[in-house]
């Protein structure tokens, strides 16, 4: 839904003036001469704008004018906007789009409780928001009973597949382990310990996903090394990550890589524990250790997005799902020039990549 807004023909106006102000002018020089004045009448005021256009083509202009007012989207997530994980994923995003279009965009971020962000949710549908995106695949429960009763809100949730069967809700998911593999084949071959480490949160959705991807292409480029998962039951708890990052390396492990939120604890031993590398995952995760973290998977959102706002314009306002690839762009393993990988090693991560765009490399899922 868009608004407009109405402005008058500025040379119109100005026409209608100079009418009135030269028939003034003509009775008042009337009744000057029946008097015997012999003052000359006043000059009629000259009217620049409106010799600038002819009259008949003044005639064809309509009379009111629209202007497209800017798109509206809202995100509800569950964690900060700057987590650099999945809601900074989904931010980063709606900003890229926003860097080619007018956009007005709203964040509730942090509604890890779920009515929390149902609440958002359908406030920001009452406020007339264009595309509600629930980015949290635990929000479907509350979008299904809101989004019935705004047939013209088009709302986005996931990462899910599942569209409730409602023709104004998009399902959007991303293939995480395509990147989880590439990332895998790499950690294979720059460990001198022969054991890598993964911290999985929940073992639903997209992080499970990546890791089934990540443990996949280790064994595939190396299957002498090790792989120990320990998925901690929590998409945000801190501590959990860290405990189970300090587990890995006591067990040999010299690689590292996890998923959602939660990371921010185990990044951070593994900064504390020289010679331990990181595979991020969501969001580029370079800033939380520019001399450890190899390489991170990311999921750039916007591609989605561009292909529903598209759709929304056109009158489709959902009910399909959209999947982020390495093929569309979606995903983008985006490497850490800081960390100094072998080139050779790169350029094996790349072939990588175009054998799984081009279906010559499976990742088993």
């Amino acid at each position: 839904m868009f608004r407009h807004t109405t402005r008058r023909s500025l040379a119109a106006k100005l026409v209608a003036v100079a009418a009135v102000v030269l028939l003034l002018a003509a009775g008042c020089g009337g009744d000057e001469e029946d008097a015997g004045t012999t003052e000359a009448p006043e000059e009629t005021p000259q009217v620049t704008e409106a010799e600038d256009m002819p009259a008949d083509e003044e005639e064809d202009m309509p009379a009111d004018e629209e202007e497209m007012a800017p798109l509206r989207i809202a995100i509800v997530a569950p964690s900060a906007s700057n987590d650099l994980a999945f809601t900074q994923s989904m931010v980063d995003a709606v900003n890229a789009i926003a860097a080619e279009r007018e956009v007005e965009i709203a964040i509730t971020d942090g509604t890890f409780i779920v009515e929390e962000a149902g609440a958002a949710i359908r406030g920001y549908a009452e406020d007339g928001y264009d595309l509600v995106i629930a980015h949290g695949s635990q929000y479907g429960g509350p979008l299904e009973g809101i989004a019935p009763d705004f047939p013209d809100t088009s709302f986005a949730w996931g990462t899910a597949v599942d569209t409730k069967g409602l023709d104004n809700v998009f399902a959007y998911t991303v293939r995480s382990d395509e990147g989880g593999y590439v990332s895998g084949t790499v950690a294979a071959q720059i460990t001198e310990t022969g054991v890598v480490g993964v911290i999985g949160p929940i073992e639903v959705g997209d992080a499970k996903l990546y890791v089934d991807g990540f443990v996949a292409g280790v064994a595939a480029q190396d299957s002498s090394v090790t792989t120990n998962v320990v998925y901690t039951d929590s998409f945000s708890d801190v501590a959990l990550a860290a405990e189970a990052a300090e587990a890995h390396i006591s067990n040999s492990a010299d690689v590292l890589t996890g998923s959602a939120q939660m990371v921010v604890g185990a990044t951070g031993v593994a900064g504390e524990h020289g010679g331990v590398a990181w595979f991020g995952t969501q969001a580029n995760q370079t800033a939380l250790g520019e001399d450890f973290v190899v390489a991170s998977q990311v999921y750039h959102w916007e591609v989605l997005l561009a292909e529903m706002i598209s759709k929304i314009e056109n009158g489709t306002l959902g009910g399909e799902v959209l999947t982020a690839t390495l093929a569309n762009g979606g995903i983008v393993i985006e490497f850490n020039d800081g960390y100094g990988l072998d080139a050779a090693i790169q350029e094996a991560a790349e072939a990588t990549i175009a054998g799984i765009v081009d279906g010559s490399i499976s990742t088993g899922q």
